[in-house]
């Protein structure tokens, strides 16, 4: 039987001088290795095609992370302050994308800007200071540690009892990365909380759209997923999710 086909979304990058549609290996290889799927790479070049031309070859979404930030523009706010850089065309294309998927009844699975993606999708927003406020942890390591000391800040979350994550991993804390700036302001309607760190920040949601299931992941499950049982979860149950069936075994 043919594995299913996860769509994951490009960024737009400069290699050399030139702009280019861009994904980090490890998302794609822990997808099609914890997830036993085939991948496509979407092109975020919505003035040269609609999500609407590729979303129903797809069996579902995945939305990754990325150096770049979603514009406050999407989400109602100046961008005046704003840290960059942005992605505008990822922007347009991944929220058309989302609509297109979940009209569709397909999955959409969200990591790190994917999260942030899916939140203002929902018609959530998000704050920019959960790296520095004083009454929060501290959601990104110091500016001058490496790139894979970056990966190994982290902090406990609590898992929402009865919700999918804690269902699938059999844990009501787990232990997580945090390598990001922003988080959830408002939670986006209709979305579920299932995790959460100490500070009360949101950091996984999940919900269902025409039957579609929809989980995010505020923290990066596809770094060194082969080293991390819990972060293989994330890509069973995106298989699963693939496959339309349960969730959680």
């Amino acid at each position: 039987m043919a594995r299913p086909v996860a769509g994951i979304v490009c960024c737009t990058r400069t290699v050399g001088i030139e702009p280019a549609q861009a994904v980090m290996n490890r998302y794609v290889a822990s997808a099609m290795a914890y997830a036993d799927a085939a991948a496509l790479l979407i092109p975020s070049m919505p003035q040269y095609m609609r999500a609407s031309d590729v979303a129903g070859r797809l069996d579902g979404l995945l939305l990754t992370g990325s150096p770049s930030n979603l514009d406050p523009s999407a989400y109602g706010e100046a961008a005046d302050d704003a840290p960059g850089p942005f992605d505008p065309a990822r922007d347009s294309m991944t929220g058309d994308l989302i609509r297109a998927m979940l009209d569709l009844g397909r999955p959409v699975f969200g990591i790190c800007r994917g999260f942030q993606e899916l939140n203002v999708a929902f018609g959530g927003s998000l704050r920019r200071d959960v790296s520095e406020h004083p009454d929060l942890l501290k959601h990104h390591a110091p500016d001058e540690v490496g790139f894979n000391e970056m990966f190994d800040h982290a902090h406990d979350v609590a898992l929402t009892p009865g919700g999918v994550l804690a269902a699938a991993l059999g844990e009501d804390r787990i232990r997580v990365n945090s390598v990001h700036f922003q988080g959830v302001s408002r939670l986006g309607d209709g979305l579920n909380v299932e995790a959460r760190a100490d500070d009360g920040v949101v950091e996984a949601f999940s919900a269902r759209v025409n039957a579609a299931p929809v989980l995010a992941v505020q923290w990066h499950p596809e770094w060194r997923t082969g080293e991390n049982p819990q972060s293989q979860v994330f890509f069973n149950v995106f298989g699963r999710a693939l496959r339309g069936e349960p969730l959680v075994r």
